[in-house]
Protein backbone atom coordinates (compact mmCIF):
# COMPACT_ATOMS: atom_id res chain seq x y z
CA UNK A 1 0.00 0.00 0.00
CA UNK A 2 1.49 3.65 -0.61
CA UNK A 3 1.83 6.02 2.29
CA UNK A 4 -1.04 8.39 0.29
CA UNK A 5 -3.41 5.09 0.62
CA UNK A 6 -2.01 4.21 4.01
CA UNK A 7 -2.85 8.06 5.37
CA UNK A 8 -6.29 8.00 3.87
CA UNK A 9 -6.55 4.58 5.47
CA UNK A 10 -5.56 6.17 8.96
CA UNK A 11 -7.43 9.26 8.59
CA UNK A 12 -10.66 7.69 9.28
CA UNK A 13 -12.23 10.97 8.08
CA UNK A 14 -12.58 13.39 5.02
CA UNK A 15 -9.63 15.01 3.37
CA UNK A 16 -11.62 18.44 3.79
CA UNK A 17 -11.29 18.25 7.43
CA UNK A 18 -7.74 17.74 7.78
CA UNK A 19 -5.94 20.10 9.88
CA UNK A 20 -2.01 20.35 10.56
CA UNK A 21 -2.76 19.44 14.12
CA UNK A 22 -3.84 15.58 12.31
CA UNK A 23 -1.02 15.81 10.52
CA UNK A 24 1.11 16.01 14.01
CA UNK A 25 -0.69 12.80 15.17
CA UNK A 26 0.29 11.32 11.85
CA UNK A 27 3.38 11.91 11.99
CA UNK A 28 3.38 10.27 16.00
CA UNK A 29 1.60 7.06 14.47
CA UNK A 30 4.38 6.81 12.02
CA UNK A 31 7.25 7.47 14.49
CA UNK A 32 5.53 4.65 16.54
CA UNK A 33 5.92 2.45 14.06
CA UNK A 34 9.30 2.70 14.23
CA UNK A 35 10.03 4.28 10.95
CA UNK A 36 13.00 6.15 9.81
CA UNK A 37 13.02 9.86 9.35
CA UNK A 38 13.36 9.58 5.69
CA UNK A 39 10.25 7.48 5.27
CA UNK A 40 8.19 9.33 7.08
CA UNK A 41 9.08 13.09 4.86
CA UNK A 42 8.49 10.64 2.44
CA UNK A 43 4.95 10.09 3.83
CA UNK A 44 4.78 13.81 4.18
CA UNK A 45 6.22 15.00 0.36
CA UNK A 46 3.52 12.06 -0.77
CA UNK A 47 1.03 13.93 1.25
CA UNK A 48 1.50 17.23 0.69
CA UNK A 49 1.64 16.47 -3.03
CA UNK A 50 -1.42 15.00 -3.23
CA UNK A 51 -2.75 18.49 -1.67
CA UNK A 52 -1.42 20.18 -3.94
CA UNK A 53 -3.01 18.29 -6.49
CA UNK A 54 -6.39 19.13 -5.03
CA UNK A 55 -5.75 22.64 -4.96
CA UNK A 56 -4.03 23.29 -8.10
CA UNK A 57 -5.42 20.71 -10.50
CA UNK A 58 -8.81 20.02 -8.77
CA UNK A 59 -10.11 24.08 -7.93
CA UNK A 60 -10.53 22.53 -4.33
CA UNK A 61 -10.55 25.82 -1.39
CA UNK A 62 -8.03 23.94 0.71
CA UNK A 63 -5.04 24.78 2.95
CA UNK A 64 -2.57 22.14 2.64
CA UNK A 65 -2.14 20.58 5.65
CA UNK A 66 1.25 19.64 5.95
CA UNK A 67 3.81 22.28 6.67
CA UNK A 68 7.08 22.91 5.88
CA UNK A 69 8.73 22.49 9.49
CA UNK A 70 7.21 19.08 9.94
CA UNK A 71 9.80 17.28 8.31
CA UNK A 72 11.80 14.87 10.50
CA UNK A 73 15.32 15.74 10.98
CA UNK A 74 18.07 13.61 9.20
CA UNK A 75 21.23 12.39 11.17
CA UNK A 76 24.41 13.23 8.76
CA UNK A 77 27.03 10.71 8.86
CA UNK A 78 30.22 11.21 10.47
CA UNK A 79 32.86 12.09 8.25
CA UNK A 80 35.20 9.22 6.94
CA UNK A 81 38.72 9.40 8.44
CA UNK A 82 41.94 8.86 6.25
CA UNK A 83 44.00 5.45 7.25
CA UNK A 84 47.52 5.68 7.50
CA UNK A 85 48.08 4.59 4.08
CA UNK A 86 46.04 7.56 2.73
CA UNK A 87 47.85 9.62 4.67
CA UNK A 88 51.17 8.53 3.26
CA UNK A 89 50.23 8.60 -0.39
CA UNK A 90 48.85 12.56 0.83
CA UNK A 91 52.05 13.24 2.03
CA UNK A 92 54.21 11.75 -0.51
CA UNK A 93 52.14 13.73 -3.09
CA UNK A 94 53.49 17.09 -1.41
CA UNK A 95 56.36 18.32 -3.53
CA UNK A 96 57.19 21.81 -1.37
CA UNK A 97 58.00 22.34 1.90
CA UNK A 98 54.94 24.77 2.15
CA UNK A 99 52.66 22.19 0.83
CA UNK A 100 53.80 19.75 3.44
CA UNK A 101 53.51 22.61 6.43
CA UNK A 102 49.89 23.64 4.90
CA UNK A 103 48.06 20.03 4.97
CA UNK A 104 50.39 19.56 8.34
CA UNK A 105 48.28 22.69 10.42
CA UNK A 106 45.02 21.22 8.29
CA UNK A 107 45.23 17.94 9.51
CA UNK A 108 47.00 18.23 12.37
CA UNK A 109 45.53 21.18 14.01
CA UNK A 110 42.07 21.32 12.12
CA UNK A 111 42.48 24.59 10.47
CA UNK A 112 40.20 25.01 7.40
CA UNK A 113 41.88 25.86 4.09
CA UNK A 114 40.69 29.52 4.64
CA UNK A 115 42.33 29.55 8.03
CA UNK A 116 45.08 28.53 6.49
CA UNK A 117 45.11 31.55 3.72
CA UNK A 118 44.97 34.15 6.59
CA UNK A 119 47.39 32.71 8.84
CA UNK A 120 50.07 35.66 9.39
CA UNK A 121 53.45 35.42 10.60
CA UNK A 122 52.26 37.41 13.54
CA UNK A 123 49.81 34.91 14.55
CA UNK A 124 52.33 32.17 15.04
CA UNK A 125 53.97 32.01 18.69
CA UNK A 126 56.39 28.74 18.07
CA UNK A 127 57.91 29.19 21.34
CA UNK A 128 54.44 28.48 22.66
CA UNK A 129 53.34 25.71 20.35
CA UNK A 130 49.97 28.00 18.75
CA UNK A 131 48.73 30.03 17.05
CA UNK A 132 45.77 32.56 16.54
CA UNK A 133 43.19 31.91 14.38
CA UNK A 134 41.37 35.18 13.47
CA UNK A 135 37.86 35.67 12.38
CA UNK A 136 37.44 31.61 11.63
CA UNK A 137 33.97 30.06 11.68
CA UNK A 138 31.44 31.88 13.12
CA UNK A 139 33.82 35.43 12.65
CA UNK A 140 35.32 33.90 16.45
CA UNK A 141 38.87 34.14 17.31
CA UNK A 142 40.47 31.08 18.94
CA UNK A 143 44.06 29.51 19.95
CA UNK A 144 44.92 26.11 18.29
CA UNK A 145 48.08 24.23 19.65
CA UNK A 146 50.89 22.59 17.10
CA UNK A 147 51.50 18.82 17.14
CA UNK A 148 55.36 17.57 16.72
CA UNK A 149 54.51 16.93 13.67
CA UNK A 150 52.89 20.23 12.53
CA UNK A 151 55.59 22.36 14.73
CA UNK A 152 58.41 20.07 12.49
CA UNK A 153 56.55 21.41 8.55
CA UNK A 154 55.80 24.20 9.71
CA UNK A 155 59.08 25.25 11.04
CA UNK A 156 61.22 23.72 7.99
CA UNK A 157 58.83 25.89 5.45
CA UNK A 158 59.47 29.21 7.16
CA UNK A 159 63.10 28.02 7.11
CA UNK A 160 62.73 28.31 3.41
CA UNK A 161 60.08 30.83 2.70
CA UNK A 162 61.79 33.80 1.17
CA UNK A 163 61.14 37.39 2.38
CA UNK A 164 58.14 39.02 1.70
CA UNK A 165 55.95 42.11 2.24
CA UNK A 166 52.93 40.35 2.71
CA UNK A 167 52.90 39.06 6.52
CA UNK A 168 50.86 36.14 5.09
CA UNK A 169 52.38 32.68 5.86
CA UNK A 170 52.12 30.99 2.59
CA UNK A 171 52.63 32.46 -0.34
CA UNK A 172 52.79 31.56 -4.15
CA UNK A 173 55.06 32.44 -6.12
CA UNK A 174 53.93 34.33 -9.12
CA UNK A 175 56.26 34.46 -12.33
CA UNK A 176 59.97 35.07 -11.37
CA UNK A 177 59.76 38.32 -9.64
CA UNK A 178 56.27 38.70 -7.35
CA UNK A 179 55.43 36.95 -4.98
CA UNK A 180 52.39 37.08 -3.34
CA UNK A 181 50.08 35.35 -0.36
CA UNK A 182 48.25 32.17 -1.30
CA UNK A 183 44.53 32.60 -2.01
CA UNK A 184 41.98 30.38 -0.67
CA UNK A 185 41.42 28.82 -4.41
CA UNK A 186 45.36 28.19 -5.03
CA UNK A 187 45.46 25.81 -1.82
CA UNK A 188 42.01 24.04 -2.96
CA UNK A 189 44.03 23.67 -6.54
Amino acid sequence: MTSLGQFLRWLDGAVEEVRPRIILHYIDFLMGRGLKPKTINCHLERIRQFYHYLIQEEDQELVNPVKKGYGQRMSKPLPRHLTEEELDVLFKACKTLRDRAMFMLMLRCGLRVGEVAALTLGDIDLRRRRFTIRDGKGRQDRIAYLSDDALLALDDYLMVRPASSTQRVFLVKKGTYREGPLSIRGIQK
